[in-house]
């Protein structure tokens, strides 16, 4: 019966973000816009974070892989999110629903140790500053990205699986814009314990482990800038972690309250906005606010729009 099922099943309808026709034209051309601004943004990081040998840090290692994370679980999304806005009919077939599940599962889950990566990162900066280099050296950097990246390659695989090995009883209609777990798993009609016992321990694990990470390496970060005497000094050791501090509080502020919140008080509707804060307007503000706030970053512009005018004339 299972595998008459997924024979048989070979597309998905999402519902999407409205069905009201007269909002389909206008939120197409505010996330056109959003998702653009998104593209641009982070492929600017990554090149910038690349090109300038004065961003040739560890911080700055760290922002490009943030970069491309949040690039790539936004274009897992949006793309085909816009596509829905013009089309007839919201489909999405089988395969291509598994697999933007399976690539929006490993970026997201990418970025809550990548952000924890940086928490340490600014730790180690800050509270051992003469030993920076040598305890983040370019081996301990790559580790601590390429750990997380094979950790949520696995898990999003598993659950990916595990969930399109599962029987949908022919019902094809999602409550979404995207091939997300929990609208799915309201479509199985086998046995899903499993599959939500999975994705509720991982996905407290994944909030609180790094969460602590996060938590930890700021309470020794304070401490430590208590101590200074100056507050002058104080000041500018603290403004070089407002921009990680201020990305931190937005993406964990979201993703506890739209999956930690009780089954009872889930509203797909809810859902859907809090969905859009985190896989659009997230990846989108996270370029502003390190570009904004970063005096270095915005030197690398200056120094690239300079050389450029200069070839140009």
């Amino acid at each position: 019966m299972n595998e008459q099922n997924l024979t048989v099943l070979t597309e998905f309808i999402l519902m999407g973000l409205t069905d009201r026709p007269e909002l389909q034209a206008p939120f197409f051309g505010l996330f056109l816009i959003i998702y653009t601004v998104s593209v641009v943004g982070n492929l600017g990081v990554i090149i910038l974070t690349k090109v300038d040998s004065r961003l040739q840090t560890p911080m700055y290692f760290f922002l490009r892989h943030l970069a491309f994370i949040d690039l790539g679980y936004s274009t897992a999304v949006g793309p085909k999110m816009l596509v829905n806005f013009v089309a007839n009919q919201n489909t999405i077939p089988y395969n291509w629903c598994a697999t933007q599940l399976a690539f929006f599962l490993l970026f997201i889950i990418s970025e809550f140790f990548i952000l924890s990566a940086m928490a340490y990162d600014r730790y180690v900066a800050i509270c051992n500053p003469l030993l920076y280099m040598i305890v983040m050296s370019q081996r301990v950097c790559w580790v601590l990205v390429a750990v997380p990246y094979v950790y949520s390659a696995f898990l999003s695989v598993i659950i990916t699986k595990k969930m399109f090995m599962s029987s949908f009883c022919g019902h094809n209609v999602i409550r979404h814009f995207y091939c997300d777990s929990l609208p799915l798993l309201n479509l199985l009609c086998s046995s899903s314990r499993d599959i939500e016992l999975i994705i509720l321990i991982f996905s407290a694990f994944n909030l609180v482990s790094s969460l602590v990470i996060v938590l930890v390496s700021y309470i020794l970060i304070l401490m430590a800038i208590l101590r200074m005497n100056s507050a002058e000094g104080r000041h500018k050791t603290f403004s070089t972690c407002g921009s990680h501090l201020t990305v931190v509080l937005v993406l964990y502020t979201t993703l506890v309250f739209m999956y930690l919140q009780p089954q009872t008080n889930h509203s797909f509707d809810t859902d859907k906005i809090a969905s859009v804060f985190y896989t659009l307007i997230i990846p989108m503000l996270n370029p502003m606010i390190y570009s904004l706030r970063n005096k270095e970053v915005k030197g690398a512009l200056h120094r690239i729009w300079k050389n450029w005018h200069k070839l140009s004339m």
